[in-house]
């Protein structure tokens, strides 16, 4: 029996390709004027890596000038696993043999392709592939696909993990992207940190029960969920790295859409929750036959608010309807943020976490990737900007061009080939290096 993840919407696609003069239906805002890119996994033709998350990373873009398309293209992410080289040598696990398949960000002068568990990939503004990034031979470890860019002062936070200790290390680039501070955090055991969050003055850890299992190398994704190992958040001094835990009732979490610190020191963290069942229904579909895109449940946005003078987490669900990929306005990163975007079935749904309601706009037959958040020039209010989103089905795709505000259709771009559903993309504007 076939993989789910090679049919129907999850299916790669065999090769690369290059189009122009997309056609467009309604009207791009001049404004969007640069690039946006999104990242996924896509084997090779005869490929099978025994998991949807192994496969080779293809970046598909769409190059926005003017108030016109004027290019698709499509490139695999040609990491030294790409050419052939083995995962694991004889001198250990190979970073840079990793498919970088998961995210691509800009941060000072480098387009960065992102995987969990490897280094980052350079690419060019035109999909090219440079090399791998280590930083000028300073970062040891992998580097997560989920770094966040404080907008106050440019730095990039990241961490990276892995099965041997140090478990996990919180890393730090400048603004012009120099590896200034690589620190380890104590943890008990080697899980699955998809992701974190950065606020003002802290970093907040996610230690959940995923933990890595060596009996299930080689067989996809060699983590499971493990009861004994409990749930907890930590709260890490930005100045200090001190680190104060908050044991949770177990979840797992692979994406946060934001944390902020209150006017009482609080700091409130909003996620995606997958309760126990669910995530231990969700993840064995992943690398099966089962369509990992059909589980039902459990996975609705969450608020922890977590109060150092009591040492209390004290938890509330904001919704229970059945959620992934949160997004904001990224120059909120780290600050209080009342809005968060997400997709549902058929549906980019906007949440208004201040008066606690939310709006959908229904995609229909199409399924709709990350929306991704881009600002309009001078905006005053916190939602005045566009989201970006590919949408498609298993025989055709088109990149929605949303109204932030009011989810209303701006524009649609009509892509030339139908794009694999995947994870996370980016928008780089033209006002910066190399685009």
């Amino acid at each position: 029996m076939t993989a789910s993840y090679l049919t129907g919407r999850l299916a790669p696609v065999p090769d690369e390709i290059d189009a122009i003069d997309l056609p467009v239906e309604g009207t791009l805002p001049p404004e969007l004027t640069g690039r946006y890119f999104r990242n996924g996994p896509n084997p090779r033709p005869g490929e099978d890596g025994g998991h949807w998350f192994v496969g080779h990373g293809m970046i598909h873009g769409i190059r926005l000038r003017d108030g016109r398309a004027e290019w698709y293209r499509n490139r695999w992410v040609r990491t030294t696993r790409f050419a052939g080289a083995p995962y694991v040598h004889e001198r250990g696990v190979d970073l840079a043999a990793v498919p970088a398949n998961t995210h691509v960000i800009r941060h000072a002068d480098k387009i960065l392709a992102l995987v969990e568990n490897g280094l980052p990939y350079e690419m060019t503004p035109e999909l090219d592939t440079v090399g791998p990034c280590d930083f000028g031979g300073r970062l040891a470890t992998a580097m997560t696909a989920h770094p966040k860019e404080d907008p106050i002062t440019g730095e990039l936070h990241f961490f990276g993990y892995g099965w041997a200790a140090p478990y996990l290390t919180y890393h730090r680039l400048s603004a012009d992207g120099e590896l200034v501070e690589s620190r380890p955090v104590d943890v008990p055991g080697p899980t699955m940190a998809h992701d974190f969050a950065i606020t003002e003055h802290h970093v907040v850890w996610l230690d959940l029960p995923v933990v890595f299992d060596f009996d299930l190398v080689g067989r996809g994704m060699p983590y499971r969920w493990d009861d004994a190992y409990g749930a907890r958040l930590g709260v890490m001094s930005r100045r200090t790295g001190d680190v104060r835990w908050f044991e949770i009732d177990p979840c797992y979490v692979f994406h946060v859409g934001n944390a902020s610190e209150d006017e009482h020191g609080r700091v409130v963290v909003d996620a995606v929750r997958y309760s126990p069942g669910a995530f231990c229904g969700f993840w064995p579909t992943i690398g099966g036959a089962a369509n990992p895109a059909a589980h039902t449940g459990g996975a609705a946005l969450h608020r922890w608010t977590l109060d150092p003078a009591t040492g209390v987490a004290k938890d509330e669900p904001l919704d229970d309807l059945d959620v992934e990929f949160p997004t904001i306005n990224e120059t909120r990163t780290g600050l209080t943020s009342r809005y968060i975007y997400a997709v549902g079935k058929g549906a980019i749904v906007k949440y208004d976490t201040a008066n606690g309601t939310s709006r959908a706009h229904q995609t229909g037959e199409r399924s709709p990737g990350e929306a991704v958040f881009v600002p309009a020039s001078g905006a005053r209010a916190e939602d005045e900007g566009w989201l970006l989103s590919i949408a498609g089905t298993e025989h055709g795709a088109e990149l929605l061009v949303l109204d932030a505000s009011d989810l209303a259709q701006v524009a649609s771009v009509r892509l030339p080939r139908r794009v694999p559903a995947g994870f996370h993309g980016s928008w780089i504007p033209d006002d910066v290096p190399g685009a």
